[in-house]
């Protein structure tokens, strides 16, 4: 397949980076910086959308309908998102491979800013009517669809050129953008429900998050753009390293890998919705806890997984990746039942529940994603860890929320721990699979 040729925009970060003899070297910690950014934007989007499905969404979208039913429809537009994410990875590769890869990150993040402001300039349901809904709806299916394009193999990039002892380390770095952008997340909405009246809050301080996610996604943009135009990575995109292939020959050479890589991460991308998205809704909808005290602990609780994200690299790197996931998706299976039980005792249950469940999160998360990226060939993996993950968010987190606040609502606690428990399972067979087939050591 022949490669794009570099487009304006790479050309001219090229000229603007490099130095007076036209090089710019791929500095590792360079490139760490840039996938932090990259990956603390996407997430903050997120966690800013999942956090107004709980405490703005029902008051002012679907005021017509109680409060757990408001939740619930608010769940159901957060979860269109992860299903249009695999069609815009689809579309944005094929811009990759035509027009480059600034072209299709720079079109894929100005969808995305764009879709992000829209949402916080929404008129109320008061407002507008129906026609709201039909505007949150597409803006949302907007954000799936540009995150598809913000796939931009830096991780991939920053696996390959890590030492073979420190492969852990360098998976994790992606993974911290989670639990940075949660605590920012957070932290800015229990700052705005504390520090202004509800009337101010519903009314317009909800939309500041949403614009300051706009800003975040501009310097990512920057950051990454700046990672694309090096030298160094240009030559592992033109070895084939790195080149993105088309679907069609991605999944006839990489399909049984992709269908296993799918439920490889399952367990550790439902595990954070189901202690972040879900647990804010069941606290907001049938405790006396505040939102505010609760996002203080989901704050905390970040944190903790902060350290245990980078754990996970040192223990992957010690004891090894398949032994980590495979001990800490057991802790999440045990966590499923008892977390349910911790979550309901109150305050200092839910406190116990988020720290714990943040301790296992990190140390499973960290590596999720590396993991799923060892399953490929070098020629495949660009592709095809972009497909893998789409589909992987899809069935292990897309639809999490919804389903744990339903089965709660109609069973109790215990239903939303058995939900956590099945993908758990899953984790645990796809393990037990890519150990069978050897597909880990490829990387």
């Amino acid at each position: 397949m022949s490669i794009p040729a570099s487009t304006t925009a790479e050309q001219d970060a090229r000229r603007l980076h490099s130095d007076s003899h036209g090089r710019h070297e791929a500095d590792p910690g360079e490139m760490a910086i840039g996938v932090i950014i990259g990956r603390t934007a996407e997430f903050f989007d997120f966690f800013v959308f999942a956090i107004a499905c709980v405490l703005v969404f029902p008051v002012r979208l679907f005021p017509f309908v109680d409060a757990l039913t408001g939740t619930l429809y608010s769940f159901a537009v957060l979860a269109l998102a992860f299903v249009a994410r695999p069609f815009g990875s689809a579309f944005f590769l094929w811009v990759d491979r035509t027009y480059g890869r600034a072209a299709k990150l720079t079109a894929a993040l100005f969808l995305l800013g764009t879709s992000t402001v829209a949402i916080g300039l929404i008129p109320t349901y008061e407002t507008l009517g129906p026609a709201a809904i039909i505007i949150l709806c597409v803006l949302r299916i907007g954000q799936g669809f540009a995150l598809g394009g913000a796939w931009d193999g830096l991780a991939s990039l920053l696996s390959l050129s890590a030492p073979e002892h420190k492969r852990g380390w360098y998976a994790m770095i992606p993974q911290l953008g989670a639990p940075i952008a949660l605590v920012v997340a957070a932290g800015l909405f229990v700052y705005l429900t504390l520090g202004m009246s509800a009337v101010d809050f519903y009314d317009w301080g909800w939309r500041y998050p949403f614009f300051v996610a706009f800003s975040i996604n501009v310097v990512a943009l920057f950051a990454r753009l700046r990672i694309v135009a090096t030298p160094d990575y240009e030559e592992m995109f033109a070895n084939n390293e790195l080149q993105p292939t088309s679907l069609r020959s991605t999944l006839r050479a990489e399909g049984r890998s992709i269908v296993v890589g799918i439920f490889t991460p399952l367990a550790s991308f439902a595990m954070l919705h189901m202690l972040t998205v879900f647990p804010l809704g069941y606290v907001f909808l049938f405790t006396e806890n505040s939102p505010a005290g609760f996002l203080t602990t989901l704050v905390i609780g970040a944190l903790v997984g902060l350290g245990a994200t980078a754990l996970s690299g040192r223990l992957s790197d010690t004891i090894g990746r398949r032994k980590l996931l495979t001990g800490a998706t057991i802790g999440i299976a045990a966590f499923a039942i008892v977390g349910p039980i911790l979550l309901g005792f109150g305050g200092v249950g839910q406190t116990i529940y988020v720290i714990l469940g943040f301790i296992l999160l990190g140390l499973s998360f960290g590596q999720a994603s590396g993991a799923v990226a060892a399953s490929f060939g070098k020629g495949y993996r660009y592709t095809a860890s972009a497909v893998t993950s789409d589909l992987a968010w899809v069935a292990g987190a897309g639809l999490a929320p919804f389903a744990a606040l339903f089965l709660t609502a109609s069973l109790g606690l215990w239903a939303a721990g058995a939900y956590l428990l099945s993908g758990a399972i899953c984790t645990l067979i796809a393990l037990r699979v890519n150990r069978l087939t050897g597909n880990m050591g490829r990387a």
